[in-house]
């Protein structure tokens, strides 16, 4: 198990194969110069103890998962708390959160179904790059699990 997963900031849990995920926790990571916002892979050891941690246990990959504090947020509900964080323009998306749930994860539901039809998947989860590094909550690349 990972020993401390810092909780002081929201964790973004993403499909780490996944190019249409990847290339939106590039954008997260642009257009948050705060630093506000942590990401890890939904394959770690350390996104299984998160979503553990919280409760959350009928979890796929088709889904971002924000862990804030005690809580969590799914689809689009989690898409748009995060816009929220980012910097103008991008956090008057979270205005969007006006149209019902179920709509907007109906919309959400059908990208995921075909996210890597549509924009690839990687072989393994990506590595990040130094200057994101420490934005991570672990550094497991392969999405390896230890046999502790």
């Amino acid at each position: 198990m990972v020993a401390s997963i810092p909780r002081d900031k929201p964790i973004l849990l993403f499909d780490g194969v996944c190019n249409l995920c990847n290339g939106s926790i590039q954008f997260v990571v642009d257009h948050d110069p705060e630093g506000t916002f942590r990401f890890a892979p939904l394959q770690s050891e350390a996104a299984e103890q998160l979503l553990d941690d919280v409760g959350f246990d009928d979890y796929d990959f088709d889904t971002f998962v924000l862990i804030d504090g005690g809580d969590y947020y799914t689809k689009s509900e989690a898409a748009l708390r995060v816009a929220s964080g980012l910097e103008s323009p991008w956090s008057l998306a979270g205005v969007l959160r006006v149209i019902p749930r179920p709509l907007r994860d109906a919309v959400y539901d059908t990208v995921g179904r075909h996210r890597y039809a549509i924009f690839g998947k990687k072989a393994q989860c990506m590595i990040p790059t130094p200057e994101i590094r420490d934005r991570f909550v672990e550094m497991d690349p392969m999405g390896a699990k230890s046999d502790d």
